[in-house]
C-alpha cells in the first residue's frame, strides 16, 4: 500500500485505469471489463481511475456495474472532470469554473450510484479560470463530504503551488515511464517538496512498452493511437528497437517488458503509484507479476542504459494535444 501525498488516501502499489474499457483505445467488451475490475479488486487493487467524459459517462457507469455487491469503503475511485465534448466525441476545451465543478460532480454521483468520490480532479487546467477557482470549489465539496481529497492532472509545478496554497492536494495524475520522463525536470521536485503524490498514467506508453506491440499491428475505429507521433512511421521503428533492448534484461530477470516499465515506475519513489490501463484480465494478471519484480541498482542502470531519458523519437502527443498540457508550459 502507499499513501498519495501527506494526507491523501492509502491506496494499493497499483491501481487500473479505467478509460480504455469505454474509450479511445477502440472497442472493448463491457463482460469483460467488468470481469478484468473484478479480478483486480479481488487481487487488491483499491484505487480505481475514470473520468466523467471517458465514453461521456459510460466508465462511470460500467464502474458501477462492476461495483455492486462490493463494499464502496474498499474501493478509493478518483475521477476528473472538465472535458468537454460533443455527441460524436470531438473534444471542445476545457471548463473548470465552480459552476461546472459542481454540475460535474452531481452528474457523477449519479452515475457512480455513490455519495462521494475518493479524489476529484480537473483532467486538464482550464486556462481561462485561475486554478484557485476551480480548487475552491471542489474544496467546497469536500467540506460537504462530497469528495474526500483534490488531485490535479497535467500541472505544472507552478500550478501545482498555487492549487496547494487553496487546499491540500494529494496528487497530481501525470504521464511517467522509461518513454516519457519530463515531470523529472520540475514537476516531480516540487510534488515532494509540497508532500504531493503522483499518480502515474501511461506507464507502459499506450501499449509500446508492452511487449506485445508490433509495426505491423492495424489499429481499430476510435483509436487515437493512430494519431500519436510516437507510433507513426520511423518513430515506431525507433521505439520499438528501445523495447528490443528492454526485452533482454526483461529475459535476464525472468519478467516480460511490460513488468519491467511498471517496476521501473514503482521503484522511482513510494510515492508513486503507477495506473496499468488494463482491459482483460490475462494483461492485468501480466501487470502484477511487476509487484514481484524486484530492481537492484545495477538493473536500474541497465534500464537508464537501455532507454536513457529522452530515448523516445515523438511526442507523447500530437502538437494540438499538447498545446492544453499546463504540465508543459
Amino acid at each position: 500500500m502507499r499513501t498519495l501525498g501527506t494526507d491523501g488516501p492509502v491506496v494499493s502499489d497499483l491501481g487500473l485505469g479505467c478509460m480504455g474499457m469505454s474509450d479511445l483505445y477502440g472497442p472493448a467488451d463491457a463482460s469483460e471489463s467488468v470481469a478484468t475490475i473484478h479480478a483486480a479488486l479481488d487481487a487488491g487493487i483499491t484505487l480505481l481511475d475514470t473520468g466523467d467524459f471517458y465514453g461521456m459517462g459510460h466508465n462511470e457507469l460500467l464502474i458501477r456495474d462492476a461495483l455492486k455487491g462490493r463494499s464502496r469503503d474498499d474501493v478509493r475511485i478518483s475521477v476528473k472532470f472538465g472535458a468537454q465534448r460533443d455527441y460524436d466525441g470531438n473534444w471542445l476545451g476545457y471548463d473548470g469554473r465552480p459552476a461546472a465543478v459542481k454540475t460535474s460532480l452531481a452528474y457523477t454521483l449519479r452515475r457512480l450510484g455513490t455519495d462521494h468520490v475518493d479524489v476529484y480532479r480537473i483532467s486538464r487546467v482550464d486556462p481561462d479560470v485561475p486554478i484557485e477557482e476551480t480548487v475552491g470549489a471542489i474544496a467546497e465539496e469536500v467540506a460537504k463530504g462530497h469528495v474526500r481529497h483534490i488531485g490535479l492532472s497535467e500541472a505544472g509545478a507552478e500550478t501545482i503551488r498555487r492549487a496547494h496554497a487553496v487546499h491540500a492536494i494529494s496528487d497530481v495524475q501525470l504521464e511517467y515511464s522509461l518513454l516519457s520522463r519530463g515531470i523529472e525536470q520540475d514537476i516531480l521536485p516540487a510534488c515532494r517538496e509540497l508532500g504531493v503524490g503522483v499518480t502515474a498514467y501511461g506507464v507502459l506508453s499506450r501499449g509500446l512498452l508492452s511487449g506485445h506491440w508490433s509495426k505491423d499491428r492495424e489499429l481499430g475505429p476510435g483509436d487515437f493511437r493512430a494519431i500519436s507521433p510516437r507510433f507513426s512511421g520511423d518513430n515506431l521503428a525507433h521505439n520499438l528497437a528501445l523495447v528490443d533492448a528492454l526485452r533482454a534484461l526483461a529475459d535476464a530477470k525472468g519478467a516480460t517488458v511490460a513488468q519491467l516499465a511498471i517496476a521501473w515506475v514503482l521503484a522511482q519513489g513510494g510515492d508513486i503509484v503507477p495506473l496499468v490501463g488494463a482491459r482483460r484480465r490475462e494483461r492485468l494478471a501480466e501487470a502484477l507479476g511487476a509487484l514481484d519484480v524486484t530492481l537492484t541498482a545495477e538493473d536500474l542502470a541497465g534500464i537508464e542504459a537501455a532507454v536513457p531519458r529522452g530515448a523516445a523519437a515523438g511526442g507523447r502527443y500530437a502538437e494540438a494535444q499538447l498545446a492544453h498540457l499546463d504540465s508543459e508550459r
